[in-house]
């Protein structure tokens, strides 16, 4: 019984590594999409670019000032 919980114990190590191994490298399946992903994103690219207009704007206004 004594040499059972030796072998047990020796092998734990490796087979928990092995096993680790095993499921890291397992393929994902990948994340589903995110409701309205690309319109959204086309969005936002667009706000993104509204914005630096008006900082712009805002920095060519303070430049002309005395």
């Amino acid at each position: 019984m004594e040499q059972l919980f030796y072998a047990v114990a020796v092998l734990a190590c490796p087979l928990g590594m092995g096993l680790m191994m095993f499921f890291m490298m397992r393929p994902r399946h990948a994340a589903p999409a995110a409701p309205g992903g690309q319109d959204e994103l086309t969005r936002l690219r667009a706000e993104v670019e509204e914005l630096k207009a008006v900082q712009r704007d805002r920095s060519g206004a303070d430049s002309k000032l005395p």
